[in-house]
């Protein structure tokens, strides 16, 4: 049973399977790999430097010729920065958190499709209104950053399926195996829009502390929260809380958010804290699927397992 669906044929992609564009970690090895394996791998260029755009972009290219994307974070990017990622002709653009209105027009006219990940259903009108080609419906699953007051994936995705219908919609949050991208395609979506399980792969940029504490790592034990932003001087909007496994800082101040932000000393400790190694120097940035995530292939190879084991619960749901 082949999964086809109308973003595998939009995409020109054998699996409904697409790289999350994590800023940092989704780079060009990654990305290239997922492309390769069949799914539809995203950079995750975040707010567009060039220069990481550029190194990233080269190791992609020169490691498929296959489909793939570029990311931004909508809230953090500039026009040119989007105007230089075109330039490398990627097939997909995604803007995520945020109005992706000022970006939309330069994408639409290069013929590239824009993605446009939501959140709640005013943000899915305004991406169908933009002229989104899919539509990503992001759950509070999801690890890293979402919106403070989201939905869950499972009711939220048909949701979002029925009000932007005929867009494809891909689903994102809480899915790290076949069976989560089976059940994604039950809900009406197009597809499966995939981070945590890609973290911990050969090809993504991150540290290795963080794939293991991503492989080790208890849904349990994540938690959304602000403090993280905070504290490092992110610069995220307070719309948007991440999803990541604990942390000493937020042991340290968590319920204390306005004090924290109030706090001068609390950024030099933690950049102190940093430099003398004793915190992990990333937050890991982690879903509640992250108990699904138990080794570390090459992404090629997970893409084709969760596939085939989407096919097969498929499979196992016809027979019931």
């Amino acid at each position: 049973m082949a999964l086809r669906t109308r973003f595998t044929e939009l995409l020109g992609v054998r699996h409904p399977i697409v790289l999350a564009p994590m800023g940092g970690s989704a780079g060009g090895a990654l990305a290239a790999a997922v492309s390769r394996g069949g799914g539809l791998g995203m950079l995750g260029s975040g707010d567009g430097e060039r220069e990481w755009l550029e190194r990233e972009s080269s190791i992609l290219a020169s490691g498929t010729d296959r489909p793939w994307g570029v990311g931004f974070l909508t809230w953090a990017v500039d026009a040119g920065a989007v105007e230089h990622a075109l330039e490398y002709a990627p097939r997909a653009v995604m803007f995520s958190f945020g109005d992706p209105g000022p970006f939309v027009e330069p994408v639409l006219r290069s013929g590239a499709v824009l993605i446009v990940q939501v959140t709640d259903t005013e943000e899915a009108r305004r991406a169908v209104d933009l002229g989104a080609d899919v539509v990503v419906a992001q759950g509070t699953e999801a690890g890293g950053h979402g919106a403070r007051r989201g939905r869950s994936t499972l009711p939220f995705v048909p949701l979002v399926v029925d009000l932007v219908a005929p867009v494809p919609v891909l689903a994102a949050g809480g899915i790290a195996d076949g069976r989560g991208v089976a059940a994604a395609l039950a809900l009406g979506a197009a597809g499966a829009l995939i981070g945590t399980r890609f973290q911990a792969t050969a090809e993504a940029l991150v540290d290795p502390a963080i794939t293991r504490a991503i492989v080790e790592g208890r849904g349990r034990d994540t938690e959304r929260s602000s403090v993280l932003d905070i504290v490092r001087g992110s610069g995220w909007p307070p719309e948007y809380t991440a999803r990541t496994l604990g942390h000493p800082y937020l042991d340290r101040w968590r319920g204390r958010e306005a004090e924290l932000a109030a706090d001068p000393r609390a950024g030099r400790d933690y950049r102190e804290d940093l430099a003398r190694g004793v915190i992990p120097p990333l937050p890991v940035w982690a879903g509640e699927a992250v108990d699904l995530v138990t080794d570390r292939p090459c992404a090629a190879d997970l893409v084709a397992t969760l596939a085939a084991q989407a096919e097969d619960a498929l499979g196992r749901a016809g027979r019931r």
